[in-house]
């Protein structure tokens, strides 16, 4: 598989991390118990198309998220995830 960076251009998978679901978003710090645990304990486990956060550790170490065919792993997008650039290589 290969993924196609939006800063470097496409890379072997090797460079990249997968880091989960792009899906869930962070309770808020006065969510109760109940919110945590569904944020780090209940995620979807979706046969086809979906969002996934990945790290391009092996290049410019952006956050990416990445719209991906989990059965036949196409890659239909890659983005730049929210708040996420290319870090400066050696910084």
């Amino acid at each position: 598989m290969r993924i196609v960076c939006p800063f470097c251009g496409e890379r072997e998978l090797g460079e990249f991390t997968y880091l989960g679901d792009a899906k869930p978003v962070r309770p808020t710090a006065d969510a109760g118990e109940d919110a945590v645990h569904d944020y780090v304990y209940l995620r979807d486990n979706v046969a086809g198309v979906m969002s996934e956060n990945w790290y391009h550790g092996g290049g410019c170490r952006a956050w990416l998220k990445v719209t991906r065919n989990t059965l036949t792993h196409e890659i239909a997008a890659v983005e730049p995830a929210a708040g996420a650039g290319a870090a400066k290589v050696g910084a």
